[in-house]
């Protein structure tokens, strides 16, 4: 299948570009620079020059593929929407999966999949109007599927790296918000990719959450995270407050005590993760 993919030099993206050439598809990415470029070459994929604001761009690549992956990053809920109606509209009858996020479900009452409510922090709140209408487009924009991932960890890390791998390194401590209780759905990137790939045959209108099925507590993941840059048990607790001035917005999406299950994408796809041991892959740096 000849797959046209956004975001495709990112730390999701590479992952994807690999998973769905081992499964023997062509991959058209997205790219905006030169280096970008070299990336999705280096990984066996045909770059599109372009960003998520050329619309025309995202048309004309959607209309030649045969399914559509969209994972780049927009700066708004406006943005998102506009591009991703702009591949809806090339795609076709193909499918078009679309990129959401684990966070939107706020705290969850135990382990919850797909049909919990949504309780979003600030930070996600756009992500509904949008979700809604590419699914809401069934029929007449592709088939369109939406993956929301958790929170990732393997290679880059690129969030736990950013809030917590770097800043504990430069202090000495590795930071939990609170007392650290609270759980983390956490998801390996190149299970996550593996996801995206068996995505492409799912049913119009389907959702997943992409998940390991693991949810350890933050301050366990602090803990591995600590190990791994040789700071064995010294982490440090943040106020909220905090984490905050230190994080910004994100830290609220931090504390969420969030615990969910990736059944539906099992019983569904077959998709099955390969990776059970985030704290040993946290611990190992890997």
């Amino acid at each position: 299948m000849k797959v046209f993919l956004t975001g495709g030099s990112g730390y999701i993206g590479k992952a994807v570009i690999a998973a769905l050439i081992g499964h023997g598809h062509s991959v058209e990415a997205l790219t905006r620079g030169e280096r970008a470029m070299r990336t999705v070459s280096s990984l066996g994929a045909v770059p599109v020059h372009g960003g998520l604001g050329d619309l025309g761009v995202l048309n004309t690549a959607a209309a030649r593929a045969e399914a559509v992956i969209h994972l780049a990053q927009a700066d708004t809920g406006d943005e998102d929407l506009a591009a991703a109606t702009a591949m809806q509209d090339g795609i076709g009858t193909g499918p078009y999966v679309h990129t959401g996020g684990s966070w939107v479900y706020g705290d969850t009452d135990g382990v919850v999949d797909e049909t919990a409510p949504w309780n979003p922090p600030a930070l996600v709140a756009w992500r509904k109007p949008v979700e809604d209408a590419v699914l809401g487009r069934s029929g007449r924009g592709g088939r369109p599927v939406v993956v929301r991932p958790g929170l990732l960890y393997g290679g880059d890390n690129r969030l736990i790296d950013s809030f917590y791998t770097i800043p504990g390194r430069e202090a000495g401590a590795v930071p939990y918000i609170g007392d650290g209780e609270n759980h983390w759905a956490l998801v390996h990137v190149e299970d996550l990719a593996e996801l995206y790939a068996a995505a492409l045959r799912a049913q119009a209108g389907s959702q997943y959450v992409g998940v390991g099925g693991v949810n350890p507590t933050a301050r366990d993941c602090s803990l591995a995270v600590a190990r791994s840059i040789g700071l064995d048990g010294k982490v440090a607790s943040l106020t909220l407050e905090q984490a905050r001035a230190r994080m910004g917005p994100v830290a609220d999406a931090f504390v969420l005590d969030q615990q969910l299950t990736p059944a539906r994408a099992q019983a569904e796809l077959g998709w099955r993760p390969a990776f059970t041991d985030p704290l040993g892959v946290l611990a190992r740096g890997e």
